[in-house]
C-alpha cells in the first residue's frame, strides 16, 4: 500500500540519521525505506559512520554527526564497528579510531538509558525478572576515553598532575616501577559530568516511577569512586530527596558487586546508575537475563532533558553479515533497530506536540512485540530461546521476512494508530 505524501504524517523538524555498518546497515536501510519514510514526510539529516567513511574523513564524519545531533536535538543511530587491531588490517585504515559512540557521548554528554524490551512469548535467562531494569550508563570518560601505554622495559610509571596555574606545583605520583614489560592505564572525569549523570538519572527515576541505585567501588577507590558517591548524594538531598518521597520511591548508593548481588535475586523493578564500563557490562547483562542482546533499547539523554540519541545496543552482527556477503540466508533480529528509530521519533513528538508522531512510533514499537507473541513470527536467536534443540526451520524467519511482516501490520494499522487514511 503507498501512502500519498499529504496522508503520512508530517514532522516539522529535522531528524538526524547515523548509518553504520555490516549486517546492521542492511538492517538499517530496510527499516529507513520501508517502515520510516514511507510513512513520515520528514526530513533526515544522513550521516554516514560507516568504518570506511570515517576512515576517509578522519572520523570527522562522526564529530559533524554529534554536532548536528547538537543543533537539531535528536538523532539515531545504527550500530557501528569499533576497530581493534584486526579491524585496521582488515579495512587498511589509517589507525585505530575510537569508539564513535564514545566519540558521541563525550560531545553530548548526558546519560544512556538501556531498557529490556519484554517480549513474553521469549524465555527469561533471569526467570525471577517481572518488572524492567533500566541501566542508566554514564556516558562520559573513564575507559572510554583513557589513555594507555605498553611498557616495553624495566621503569617507573608516573601519574603527574601540573597545574595551569604556573604558581602552583606539579604532582607526580609513581604508579608502578616495573622490573620487566607490562602496560599502563591512565582514565579521568570531572565533577560536572557526574553532576550531569546524577540529574539524568533522578529524573529518569521521577519518571519512571521507579527507585534508584547509584553503584562504585568507592572502598577500592576512595578518591575517584568516593567523588561519585559524594555528588549523587548531596544532589539527592538537596533537589530530588521530597519528590522522591512524594512518590514513594527511594536513592541509595551500594557497592557494585553488592548491586549485582542484588540484581539477580531481585524481581526488577528499578534503575541502576552505573560508571560508563560497569553500565556497559551490566546492560549486556540485563538484555540477556530478560531473553535476548537484541531486545534492548538504548537512549543517551542530556540533563536538561532537550537532546537526545538512541541507538540499537548491540553490535554490527558481523558473523550475519560474513553470510550475508556470500549470499547466505540470514535470520537477524532487527528489534533493537526499529527501537532505536521509534525512540527518537516518540522524543521528537512529546518535544514538538506532535501526538500522532508519537502514536506512530509507540503503535511501530508495540508491532514488533505483537509479531513475535501474538503471531509467532520471530527471527532465529529468539526461536532458538524458545525452541532450544527442539527448534525447527519453521520455527523462524529470515532477515527480511519479519521486517516484511512488521511492515505489513504497521500498514494494516496505520489508520488506526494515527487516525489518517
Amino acid at each position: 500500500m503507498a501512502i500519498p505524501k499529504e496522508s503520512r504524517i508530517k514532522v516539522e523538524k529535522p531528524l538526524v540519521e547515523l548509518d553504520g555498518d555490516e549486517m546492521t546497515r542492511v538492517i538499517w536501510a530496510k527499516i529507513r525505506n520501508e517502515l520510516i519514510t514511507p510513512f513520515l514526510d520528514i526530513d533526515l539529516k544522513y550521516y554516514d559512520l560507516g568504518l570506511e567513511y570515517r576512515d576517509q574523513t578522519d572520523d570527522q564524519v562522526t564529530i559533524d554527526a554529534a554536532n548536528a545531533i547538537l543543533e537539531y536535538g535528536v538523532g539515531v543511530k545504527c550500530a557501528t564497528i569499533t576497530p581493534d587491531e584486526a579491524r585496521v588490517e582488515e579495512f587498511k585504515l589509517k589507525k585505530m579510531w575510537k569508539s564513535p559512540n564514545g566519540t558521541i557521548r563525550n560531545i553530548l554528554g548526558g546519560t544512556v538509558f538501556r531498557e529490556p524490551i519484554i517480549v513474553k512469548k521469549v524465555p527469561k535467562s533471569v526467570p525471577g525478572w517481572v518488572k524492567p531494569i533500566i541501566v542508566g550508563r554514564h556516558a562520559f570518560g573513564d575507559q572510554y576515553r583513557a589513555t594507555d601505554i605498553i611498557i616495553p622495559e624495566a621503569g617507573k610509571l608516573e601519574l603527574v598532575y601540573t597545574p595551569d596555574d604556573k604558581a602552583k606545583a606539579a604532582k607526580a605520583l609513581e604508579v608502578f616501577h616495573f622490573t620487566s614489560p607490562g602496560m599502563g592505564l591512565a582514565m579521568y572525569n570531572t565533577q560536572q559530568s557526574v553532576r550531569d549523570f546524577a540529574h539524568s538519572s533522578f529524573k529518569m527515576a521521577i519518571e519512571k516511577k521507579l527507585p534508584l541505585y547509584m553503584s562504585t567501588k568507592n572502598t577500592i577507590l576512595k578518591g575517584y569512586d568516593g567523588q561519585w558517591k559524594d555528588i549523587f548524594q548531596a544532589i539527592y538531598e538537596s533537589d530530588y530527596a521530597t519528590e522522591f518521597e512524594k512518590l514513594g520511591i527511594w536513592y541509595e548508593h551500594r557497592l557494585i558487586d553488592d548491586m549485582v548481588a542484588q540484581m539477580i535475586k531481585s524481581s526488577g523493578g528499578f534503575i541502576m546508575a552505573l560508571k560508563n564500563y560497569d553500565g556497559d557490562v551490566q546492560s549486556d547483562i540485563v538484555a540477556q537475563g530478560f531473553g535476548s542482546l537484541g531486545l534492548m533499547s538504548s537512549e543517551l539523554v542530556t540533563p536538561d532533558g532537550k537532546i537526545m540519541e538512541s541507538e540499537a545496543a548491540h553490535g554490527t552482527v558481523t558473523r550475519h553479515w560474513r553470510e550475508y556477503q556470500k549470499g547466505r540466508e540470514t535470520s537477524t533480529n532487527s528489534v533493537a533497530s526499529v527501537y532505536a528509530w521509534t525512540r527518537g521519533l516518540a522524543f521528537m513528538g512529546k518535544r514538538d506536540n506532535n501526538p500522532e508522531l508519537v502514536a506512530f512510533a509507540k503503535g511501530l514499537e508495540e508491532s514488533c512485540v505483537e509479531l513475535i507473541d501474538e503471531h509467532g513470527i520471530m527471527t532465529k536467536d529468539l526461536a532458538l530461546g524458545i525452541h532450544g534443540k527442539n527448534m525447527k526451520r519453521e520455527h523462524y524467519v529470515l532477515t527480511d521476512g519479519y521486517l516484511d511482516a512488521l511492515r505489513d501490520l504497521t500498514e494494516k494499522k496505520f489508520a488506526k494508530i494515527t487516525g489518517k487514511l
